[in-house]
């Protein structure tokens, strides 16, 4: 006898990027779902993410009639601006078909993904912890921690990388892939413009950051060993070391609002499905944040297991749904094989003391040639476009 309190088709852990606009996606074509998050209206929709929605990404939004309600900001300009030992040179890609991304931080989507789930009728809940039972049954189970139990077809684990979708997964029925980078990132969000839209160092003393997060604040980056702590970087010496890696003097100073110190590693969980449970998102696999991939193939995945959902209901066929797992893990492995490339290009061409002087040298002549080989830059245009 059932103990549930709700049916519901689909069940989505999770109130990101991956689950909210998978959330859309259902609504859009009439499955029933709800989406269920850990956190706080107000810290889903504030927190501070970077974020640029790729060509691929745009057009999935397109494909389902939301773009115009949920894709803001302005077109992703195809090229990057860098600073190599202080001398600026701008990277211009190959434009063909490439240039539909726009600029749009990750909390600017997410707000804009609440909205349009709820303006149609969404059923989004915040605030709930969930626990996942019987996924290899017919019905599983999500319970929630107000004691409520929902009865579904399939859960969508869209919980992160933390979450207890994921961890609903028998050890030996799941296999964690991963790679660290051997450094980290100190992240510093400031109330000041900086002096450029978005520019990188390549520098010895490390690779730096500046991405405009609005027209009165900034994001940056800093390159930094892994044991190092947000009290080893007082805001006078995070100044000091963004003017002597971009080779300028900041316009601007403002306060030092939030920083802290992030790893850079890969990972990738294999297989992404089991039972009638399946994994999206950070979720199912993390990029290092060099690549600017991490919301693109969270968005990815929604759109194919949407895809996969709605060729189920529709004509009561489970082969795409089986095959979501083995469909995702071949585009996710390219992007990571590009994101591990590009992530040590952009370090070790800067940083001779990481890696030792020849694979300083290698990463040189391999940034290099994207200012020289059409092919090359081809290439790197495909991946940054999401079209490879």
């Amino acid at each position: 006898m059932s103990t549930a309190n709700e049916n519901k088709s689909i069940v989505i852990a999770g109130a990101g990027v991956s689950g909210l606009a998978l959330g859309n996606f259902l609504l859009s074509e009439g499955i029933d779902c709800v989406v269920v998050g850990r956190r706080s209206r107000e810290y889903v929709e504030q927190r501070q993410r970077a974020g640029v929605i790729d060509t691929r990404a745009a057009r999935v939004f397109r494909k389902r009639g939301l773009e115009d309600r949920v894709v803001g900001g302005a077109p992703v300009e195809p090229r990057l601006g860098f600073r190599v030992d202080g001398e600026i040179r701008q990277l211009e890609f190959a434009t063909d078909d490439h240039q539909d991304g726009r600029f749009c931080p990750q909390q600017v989507l997410v707000r804009n993904l609440i909205t349009v789930f709820e303006q149609d009728g969404g059923d989004l809940r915040f605030d709930s912890e969930v626990s996942v039972e019987d996924i290899d049954g017919e019905r599983p189970r999500v319970r929630l921690s107000d004691g409520s139990i929902i009865e579904c077809d399939f859960v969508a684990g869209c919980d992160g990388d933390r979450g207890a979708t994921r961890a609903a997964i028998p050890g030996d029925r799941i296999t964690r892939h991963s790679h660290e980078y051997g450094y980290g990132w100190l992240v510093v969000l400031t109330d000041a413009p900086g002096n450029h839209q978005a520019m990188m160092a390549i520098h010895s003393r490390g690779f730096a950051g500046q991405f405009a997060r609005g027209p009165r604040a900034s994001r940056f980056y800093l390159q930094c060993p892994l044991d190092d702590t947000t009290a080893d970087w007082p805001d006078e010496r995070i100044w000091s070391e963004l003017e002597a890696r971009f080779g300028e003097p900041l316009a601007t100073k403002g306060t030092i609002i939030e920083k802290q110190v992030v790893p850079l590693r890969s990972e990738v969980y294999s297989p992404l499905s089991h039972g009638r449970l399946h994994l999206l998102g950070d979720a199912a696999h993390i990029v290092p944040p060099m690549s600017a991939k991490g919301m693109n193939l969270a968005l990815h995945d929604a759109d194919v297991f949407a895809d996969a959902v709605v060729h189920y209901y529709k004509n009561g066929d489970p082969s795409l749904l089986d095959g979501y797992s083995a469909t995702r893990l071949q585009d996710v492995w390219n992007y990571q094989a590009f994101a591990a490339w590009w992530t040590d290009t952009v370090h070790d061409a800067g940083d001779p003391t990481y890696r030792g002087a020849f694979r300083h040298q290698v990463a040189r002549a391999d940034f290099e040639r994207l200012f020289t080989s059409g092919t090359a830059n081809r290439l790197l245009s495909e991946f940054m476009a999401g079209l490879n």
